[in-house]
């Protein structure tokens, strides 16, 4: 039996879908000597054996923490959960709350590392999240993003809704499994595209795994009005593998502000992937032109697809590799470069020769590498602004708000020198 002293802590339990079969003998016994006993409706459903006390966990899990605050020190407490508690589970945010010194976690296999096994698929470079604590609306981009994603589901938002919304935005080209009831005797997987998922019933102990299909065109959101520039990324049709690695919107946001683009500015965007870029920029200089560079012949569709979408008619696509397309183009008052990968100092070369007096050049990388090559040649045309930009997203995590960084970025920028507006000299 569990000894007196061994009761001054909270003992959080994994347990499987098996209930009190899938426990050892000292986390029976603990769950069979305690006073009061928390879990979800779901986790204390699978416990009927247990005579103790019950409290079910709902959405107000700050009511669960006062509780467990209110009698530590003199009831005798476990708090079920299942799976890794540790694993988008209870654990953290009860230690984070009241302290880690008041709790022993006691982990079970988490279901997501089971789910995997079952459909024989690697979770190492999976997007895993729960939808408990982040509402799938708010993880779309994610998705899109990702090849493999496994989802803890709710109540609310089930496979059912969770195949209906992905289809509604564009994202049914993913292969889903719906894991049910791991590990008893109703387990049960089921297989299919969003169109099938979206009408079918599931026992509510579930996980859910995407799996990305071959087809890897994106179609980006089409609201019924666009703002001139810091659009969100998901309104870009993309394709995979480069699905994410469009300009996050805040970074955007402050390329377009360091361009300074005026009404009638010819600009150029060279690696301009889906556009994003290129199509703010062409609402910025709208009596002027903007020019799209890429050399990936099955990135042109997209580029006219979301020129077309955005309704911008001053943007011309030029399919074809940077420098050598850029000779007969016309002179820009402003350039925007990224994703030129090791040709990167070469196109900067051509670029800044072009570049008219007074104009400004931007180059967005996503290494330190890459920033200090570029700023070595920039440097040579003038100073150079470095922003190094760190930002995160907010996302609601049960009562708080939590953020989610996206991956840190530099900006480098550099004006060419204008002789006619050069103060004299005394």
């Amino acid at each position: 039996m569990a000894s007196a002293n061994a009761w001054e802590r909270v003992y959080i339990i994994g347990i499987g879908a098996d209930g009190i079969h899938s426990l050892n003998v000292r986390e029976r016994e603990l769950l069979q000597a305690a006073d009061l006993v928390l879990g979800s409706d779901n986790t204390l459903s699978l416990l009927p054996e247990l005579q103790a006390e019950r409290y079910a966990i709902g959405a107000d899990v700050q009511a669960a923490a006062d509780l467990i605050e209110k009698n530590l020190g003199r009831r005798r407490m476990v708090v079920v959960a299942l799976g890794d508690p540790l694993f988008y589970g209870i654990a953290r945010y009860l230690c984070d709350r009241l302290g880690k010194e008041h709790f022993e976690i006691l982990p079970h296999a988490s279901l997501m590392q089971t789910a995997f096994a079952r459909v024989k698929e690697s979770w190492e470079e999976a997007y895993l999240t729960s939808l408990a604590t982040h509402p799938l609306e708010e993880i779309l981009e994610r998705i899109r993003s990702a090849e493999m994603v496994g989802l803890f589901t709710t109540q609310e938002q089930g496979p059912s809704y969770i195949a209906r919304t992905l289809r509604d935005h564009g994202l049914d080209d993913v292969i889903m499994y719906v894991c049910e009831n791991l590990g008893t005797p109703q387990e049960r997987v089921t297989r299919g595209n969003p169109a099938d998922i979206a009408g079918m019933d599931f026992s509510p102990l579930n996980v859910v795994i995407l799996k990305r299909t071959r087809d890897r065109v994106r179609s980006g959101k089409r609201p019924a009005c666009y703002r001139r520039f810091g659009n969100p990324d998901h309104y870009f049709t993309q394709r995979w593998p480069k699905c994410g690695l469009v300009t996050p919107a805040e970074v955007r946001a402050l390329a377009l502000a360091l361009l300074d683009i005026q009404p009638t500015s010819v600009v150029w965007d060279i690696g301009a992937g889906s556009g994003s870029v290129a199509i703010e920029a062409a609402h910025l200089a709208e009596r002027g032109r903007v020019y799209a560079i890429e050399s990936d012949p099955a990135d042109y569709p997209l580029l006219v697809a979301n020129a077309e979408a955005f309704g911008v008619n001053n943007l011309e696509v030029i399919q074809g590799p940077a420098p050598a397309v850029l000779a007969d183009l016309p002179a820009p008052q402003a350039i925007f470069v990224g994703g030129i990968g090791h040709e990167i100092a070469r196109v900067l070369q051509v670029a800044c020769a072009k570049l008219q007096p007074g104009g400004h050049l931007v180059v967005h990388v996503a290494d330190l590498e890459s920033a200090a090559e570029v700023y070595r040649t920039l440097e040579k045309l003038g100073p150079v602004g470095v922003l190094l930009v760190q930002v995160a997203r907010g996302v609601r995590q049960f009562d708080r708000f939590r953020f989610d960084p996206i991956a840190p970025s530099f900006l480098l920028s550099v004006t060419r020198p204008d002789p006619k507006r050069e103060e004299p000299k005394a």
